[in-house]
């Protein structure tokens, strides 16, 4: 039972923007999250070392260390030290981060932005006329609320084991999950079924891939405005590979002969050779031939580079920024993961291409994973129900009143006479 002091007013509670997640440099410890003093909190220090002994990038390092951020911000503002924690802090944090508003993105110089409500995004969530998406709102989406909580609980089960934390996990598991490890009896014949393993997890809702039309990937690739930005749509939409795997690809990885590019996969860091279309290869030779004698294009070198002096390998933001900019020529909102989703939406809708095939190409462990690109989209469900409805109009009948004759109206409707 929980005490009967643990109820808080959390809409009164103000959660300062203190404490910041630094950028290091280092690869032995790429991230520290420091607290309002400019010191280095520890506790975050020692889980991020053991993500780093258990082989996660330093993006991943990354993402958690932000999650982490956000809870000892929440403690900080109830003045409740992390290693004192209950499970009453964890389920007002998961509370908390579902209903607020998300803070003003910081700008480089220290200033912040406008808040969210206020930058056109008031009606955030609703989906986008020409691809159907959701625009992000003001709100944590829920795969957010579901990500922290999952952070957390694997940061206190971490110094839970080590014994420099609370005693009992502050996230505990969800109440009609059984004992044991999650899957642990799966029958590899039947489907994963999903399994919520933390109490305090939110639902959900399941993503639908959302690839990019023929028509709509025309104009969108018409806009772009270099070489370099058609080479890596074209081999996006071609070989199917995240962005971060093409994006750290080096000249050296390239095989314009075979067609082929290799990347480094991202959960496995597997070298994989992806096969690439014919015409990728040639916006890509047309960048090449631009920016030689600018750029060194020995095999260790970055295949992209920013286009602006000085020179540098080509990151993940720069390119979202490339492909922003493009989507608003059409007042659209795709993704560069959405490239991907057209890419195993092309290959799993050609009859002669075995899903298994497809499978392999997109890095997926499971064959269910690659069976949602079989499923119909949106787009196609309504142009069929279209159809469906134009095709029974053809053949319905023409019931001819007793006052005219089915020839007249056969006449007047185009259609035979019954």
């Amino acid at each position: 039972m929980e005490p009967e002091d643990a109820t808080r007013d959390l809409s009164k509670l103000v959660v300062a923007q203190r404490g910041m997640l630094r950028s290091t440099g280092d690869p032995f410890e790429p991230f520290q999250l420091l607290d309002e003093t400019g010191a280095v909190v520890e506790a975050v220090s020692a889980y991020l070392r053991e993500l780093q002994a258990c082989g996660r990038p330093a993006s991943t390092q990354r993402s958690y260390a932000m999650d982490l951020l956000r809870f000892f911000r929440f403690l900080w503002a109830l003045g409740v030290p992390w290693n004192e924690a209950t499970r009453v802090e964890a389920r007002d944090f998961c509370t908390w981060i579902g209903l607020v508003d998300k803070p003003p993105l910081q700008r480089h110089d220290g200033s912040s932005s406008k808040p969210r409500s206020s930058r056109g995004a008031s009606r955030g969530g609703a989906p986008n006329a020409l691809t159907g998406k959701a625009t992000p709102g003001v709100k944590y989406a829920p795969a957010t609320v579901a990500h922290a909580e999952t952070v957390l609980r694997s940061f206190y089960e971490a110094h839970l084991e080590a014994g420099s934390g609370p005693m009992v996990n502050p996230f505990p598991l969800s109440r009609s999950r059984g004992v044991g490890r999650a899957h642990a009896h799966h029958n590899p014949m039947e489907p994963w079924r999903p399994e919520r393993s933390g109490r305090y997890r939110p639902k959900v809702p399941e993503r639908i891939p959302r690839h990019i039309p023929d028509e709509h990937f025309d104009r969108l690739f018409g806009g772009l405005s270099s070489h370099r930005d058609r080479a890596l749509v074209a081999l996006f939409c071609s070989c199917g590979a995240r962005a971060a795997e093409l994006l750290g690809a080096c000249c050296g990885d390239v095989d314009p002969g075979a067609q082929l590019v290799t990347v480094i996969r991202k959960g496995s860091r597997a070298f994989q050779q992806l096969p690439a279309s014919p015409d990728a290869f040639v916006w890509l030779r047309l960048y090449q031939a631009q920016m030689e004698g600018l750029v060194s294009m020995a095999a260790d070198e970055p295949l992209f580079w920013t286009l602006r002096r000085p020179f540098r390998r080509l990151n993940y933001h720069a390119a979202r920024a490339m492909f922003a900019r493009a989507n608003a020529l059409l007042g659209a909102n795709w993704t560069l993961h959405d490239l991907r989703h057209t890419a195993a939406y092309r290959m799993a809708r050609d009859p002669q291409m075995p899903l298994t095939d497809v499978q392999w190409v997109l890095g997926h462990a499971h064959l269910e994973t690659t069976q949602l690109y079989v499923a119909p989209s949106a787009a196609d469900v309504i142009a069929s129900v279209r159809s469906h409805h134009a095709r029974r109009d053809d053949q319905a009948p023409v019931l001819a009143a007793p006052e005219y004759r089915a020839e007249s109206l056969a006449v007047l409707f185009k259609r035979p006479a019954r």
